[in-house]
């Protein structure tokens, strides 16, 4: 189930519900579902939303700490799902359903291959990104992923990678992103002449760190 399924049964702000998923994920909970996001856009043509697809186990995670009659309306929404998979499950036993499978099979799998190949130099760019040294600023990376800075920036507070300490004048990384190898902290002596030296503290984000950000974007150059 999706976040935004999960979203709309509950009546819940998508956000909220996003912010949910990474804090149990950061925190080792949610173990069966994959830490990646896909795009989805949406019907009303807004601008499209990252959302995350959990395995039955950790949805139910997720809505644990949501009152009764939400939690009873996710979990009548998964035996829905599961009737309605038993229901369309292919007659193998037919010649010509399993002649139809195997054409289509055929025929996805040569889809796929065409776009294993076209897909092949970005995934080579997004490795060479990931072994490269250093690091960039926000703004930098901005420009490497080809999006906006501020667009960035929001992304990263959003998906719980940065936030304004308070009382602070820049952006500090989460410790989970930090530890996970996405951001580092550069601290910098500044000096000035007849004033105590200034330390500055910027963060930055490493090329693994880019490289997750550009298969979130979906620009791996």
């Amino acid at each position: 189930m999706s976040s935004i399924d999960i979203a709309e049964v509950c009546g819940s702000r998508h956000n909220d519900v996003v912010a949910t998923i990474r804090r149990l994920f950061d925190q080792g909970v949610l173990r069966e579902s994959r830490e990646t996001l896909r795009e989805h856009r949406r019907a009303d043509g807004g601008r499209p939303t990252h959302v995350y697809d959990l395995t039955k186990r950790d949805t139910l995670v997720v809505v644990s700490g949501y009152r009764a009659e939400l939690r009873a309306r996710i979990i009548d929404r998964w035996e829905a799902l599961e009737q309605t998979v038993g229901q369309v499950l292919p007659d193998l036993g037919d010649p010509e359903v399993l002649r139809s499978l195997l054409s289509n099979y055929a025929g996805d799998k040569a889809k796929l291959l065409a776009q294993v190949a076209a897909d092949a130099p970005k995934v080579q760019a997004l490795e060479r990104i990931a072994d490269a040294d250093g690091s960039l600023c926000i703004t930098d990376a901005a420009k490497a992923l080809q999006v906006q800075p501020k667009r960035l920036f929001n992304f990263l507070r959003r998906q719980g990678w940065i936030y304004r300490r308070a009382g602070g004048s820049g952006e500090v990384g989460y410790q989970s992103k930090v530890s996970a190898g996405y951001l580092e902290h550069k601290i910098t002596r500044l000096r000035r002449e007849g004033r105590p030296d200034r330390i500055a503290e910027q963060v930055r984000v490493t090329p693994k760190g880019l490289t997750k950000l550009a298969e979130a974007f979906g620009r791996p150059e």
